[in-house]
């Protein structure tokens, strides 16, 4: 269980990357203020689920594994390709923390199975969040004023965790 859970501290501390590579992205487009502070936002708020998980691994009389990080893509075509990336993130993810819910069932680890339920719920928001976001890009297409548009909204749809 102990490893599982070091994996996952290296798959949030990934998301955390990613989001600052796709926040530092926008930040040099012009006019995507909201977006880069959305995907700033998300990239702490990941570090956030990581650091949950290491005090928990040493709560439980384990030891955290602070990994060593892959480069994130850091270069998108467009604003929409993204927003893909960050549906197809958050998607790994959940399916990662649904085999650890698994995997703490067969080893009648109800301790651990309890902790990871906020993990569950918070995914479920997470997906919904990624979802709704691309598919207001995709009805947007490629109309400026649209994009203005959700740039200037987009914070409105941030998760609250």
């Amino acid at each position: 269980m102990q490893k599982a859970l070091n994996d996952q501290v290296l798959m949030e501390a990934e998301s955390s990357q990613a989001y600052l590579a796709m926040a530092v992205w926008a930040d040099v487009q012009p006019g995507l203020e909201g977006i880069t502070k959305f995907f700033y936002q998300q990239s702490d708020e990941e570090r956030g689920h990581m650091l949950k998980l290491v005090q928990f691994i040493n709560e439980r009389g384990g030891k955290a594994d602070i990994p060593a990080l892959p480069k994130p893509m850091k270069n998108f075509k467009t604003v929409k390709n993204m927003f893909d990336q960050f549906l197809k993130h958050e998607l790994k993810v959940s399916s990662s923390i649904n085999s650890l819910v698994s995997l703490s069932l067969s080893e009648k680890d109800y301790a651990t199975h309890n902790f990871l339920q906020w993990y569950v719920n918070e995914q479920m928001e997470e997906e919904s969040v990624a979802r709704t976001l691309n598919d207001k890009l995709e009805l947007i297409g490629d109309d400026k004023s649209g994009l203005y548009l959700f740039d200037r909204d987009i914070l409105n749809y941030r998760s609250k965790s």
